[in-house]
């Protein structure tokens, strides 16, 4: 019986390698792997809930003296904020030198990502988070508003995905 079970999930995990990780999927597991564990030394360390959608007005807190800028929570945590996403594109940048694929590695437009950047700076906000922090951060500590959200997220991801491959957008 426990044979059996070895085997079927075996044969899971490599149907998973074979056909949604063409690349392997032990860099995701390793990837989400480091980042909780970053989250809950920064929660330990802080007590703050780690997050970067607040990265751009507390950074800015720093040279305007727009009021709107100025509040407690972005003056009192912009230090470690840019340390904070420092650290995710050094670590980004460190990994990619080690696994030797520096580089830009799409072939989508810069326009593009530039629309799709803005539109996720727009959904951030709305959302009052990102997704990262949302999943990673906001589910892990039972914030019922997390969840939420990340189940709204799901459901319109997987929604507009099925609707993008029906009109025949293939990745």
């Amino acid at each position: 019986m426990i044979e059996s079970t070895v085997q079927l999930g075996e044969l899971g995990i490599g149907l998973l390698g074979s056909e949604l990780f063409p690349r392997g999927w032990e860099h995701y597991l390793l990837g989400g792997l480091l980042i909780g564990l970053g989250t809950v030394v920064i929660y330990a360390a802080t007590a703050i809930p780690a997050g970067a959608s607040t990265f751009l007005e507390s950074t800015l807190s720093y040279a305007s003296r727009l009021r709107r800028f100025q509040q407690p929570r972005f003056v009192g945590s912009r230090d470690w904020r840019v340390v904070f996403t420092l650290g995710i594109v050094a670590g980004a940048a460190g990994y990619s030198v080690v696994a030797g694929e520096f580089g830009w590695l799409t072939d989508v437009q810069p326009w593009r990502l530039f629309v799709g950047g803005i539109l996720i700076g727009v959904g951030t906000r709305l959302g009052k988070g990102c997704t990262s922090g949302h999943g990673v951060c906001g589910v892990g500590s039972g914030s019922r508003t997390s969840i939420l959200n990340v189940a709204v997220f799901m459901l319109v991801a997987i929604g507009v995905a099925q609707l993008v491959f029906a009109m025949g957008v293939r990745p």
